[in-house]
């Protein structure tokens, strides 16, 4: 491993999740969202998490990310209990968020300009390094609006990893992005992680984005959502799209699909039944609620 990888990953941080739980809603418009879940987010390891539509794949990075508050379970990073939003955690949305402004300079070099905890001569160093990593050097003084919109992921991602945070949380980030980009920036994000290894998790609905980037998969259940099972992906890094033809990545995709099958048929099926007692509610009801206000 280089000397870099060592440097980047020192900071690093182990997040576990027990037992934690989410609803929504009281009485009889209660829904319970998550439910018993538990995982650890290792160091310096990219954990993908990937689950059925709808079952709580956001709310769970919420939490994560302190912007909730998990009904029951705990949460905490390095044995520390996590209280709220902190420093040690960053989130990359589905929105963009850079200031519009700032250069992309300015943006990517925002944190550490702020906290002044390096020198300007060693922020600059590392804004371009990473810029340059990302394909961004030429593009250092245009601002959010003159550039393409992969290349504002492009910034957000490098924006957020220069903090070298403990835990970096990704809620699909490449979401909206046609084909092109979005293989890109799978490539631009994976060639990050290997330089840096932090510890990253990647939320997604796309199987094969999940098993290129991942080293292990968090399959969950529909809602409530928790873990139905842990899939170790033992694809060598660094990391090439020509492994997606691989024994090892065909036979990880298989078992995801058949875990994920399972999930989307139970969410399917209490649908129907859904959508059945609704049929049922409106045949029973009175005239006066049935007919429609003349």
């Amino acid at each position: 491993m280089s000397q870099t990888h060592l440097t980047a990953g020192m900071g690093a941080g182990e997040m576990v999740v027990e037992n934690v739980g989410k609803g929504f809603g009281l009485g009889p418009l209660h829904k319970q969202v998550i439910e018993d879940c538990t995982f650890t987010l290792e160091k310096g390891k990219l954990t993908v998490l990937i689950g059925p539509s709808g079952c709580g794949k956001s709310t769970l990075v919420n939490i994560l990310a302190g912007y909730e508050t998990p009904d029951t379970g705990r949460l905490s990073i390095d044995g520390g209990h996590v209280h709220g939003p902190g420093p040690d955690r960053l989130v990359v949305f589905q929105e963009t968020a850079l200031f519009p402004w700032m250069t992309t300079f300015e943006n990517v070099s925002y944190g550490p300009r702020v906290q002044r905890k390096l020198s300007a001569k060693d922020f600059e160093a590392e804004t371009m390094k990473l810029l340059e990593l990302v394909g961004l050097k030429d593009f250092r003084d245009k601002y959010p609006s003159q550039l393409s919109g992969g290349m504002q992921r492009r910034a957000e991602l490098v924006r957020a990893m220069i903090n070298h945070p403990k835990v970096m949380l990704m809620d699909e980030p490449f979401r909206g992005l046609d084909a092109m980009t979005r293989s890109l920036m799978q490539e631009y994000y994976v060639r990050l992680f290997e330089e840096h290894r932090g510890t990253n998790l990647f939320v997604t609905s796309e199987i094969e984005e999940a098993i290129f980037l991942a080293d292990r998969l968090l399959i969950l259940t529909n809602r409530p959502a928790k873990v139905k099972k842990i899939i170790e992906v033992n694809l060598p890094r660094p990391r090439q799209f020509q492994m997606l033809t691989s024994q090892e990545y065909q036979d990880c995709k298989a078992e995801a699909l058949e875990l994920l099958h399972e999930e989307a048929m139970k969410s399917f099926a209490a649908g129907a039944v859904n959508a059945a007692d609704f049929l049922e509610a409106c045949a029973h009801m009175g005239d006066d609620q049935a007919q429609p206000r003349k």
